[in-house]
């Protein structure tokens, strides 16, 4: 599985859990998935990290948002800010402008117009704020 297809099946476990606050490894076992549709391991380390770190990606959220409040975020915007947001911080070998890119490429496929420029703002600000760790 390409990385890309990776990403996107993070999103989907963590829009999950965004949605019903269960745990990763809970919303995995729960969808029942035998060994042939095993969860892509970069899929799993990412949601997993980010919700191992929601707490502090959630405070990185709201120190960039400028105007918004948490709980207005659409589901997908908040998803993938999150996992980006995760990257950004924890995921040392990924480049920052790879993991927005991406990010904003899911919010045109999964939200609405405004999602992606939005996504692209607020992870563009905490980008600046942590430096492009990657050239």
């Amino acid at each position: 599985m390409k990385r890309s297809e990776a990403r996107e099946q993070a999103f989907a476990l963590t829009f999950e859990r965004t949605i019903n606050r269960e745990s990763v490894s809970r919303i995995i076992d729960a969808a029942g998935l035998s060994k042939d549709m095993i969860v892509d391991d970069f899929a799993e380390r990412l949601a997993e990290g980010a919700e191992q770190h929601e707490a502090e990606i959630d405070a990185q959220i709201e120190k960039n948002i400028r105007g918004w409040k948490m709980n207005r975020l659409s589901k997908v915007s908040l998803s993938l800010l999150r996992l980006a947001i995760y990257e950004i911080l924890f995921e040392d070998e990924i480049p920052v402008s790879v993991s927005i890119n991406e990010a904003v490429d899911l919010a045109k496929k999964y939200g609405t117009a405004e999602d992606a420029p939005f996504v692209n703002g607020v992870l563009g600000s905490v980008a600046k704020e942590f430096g492009e760790k990657h050239a």
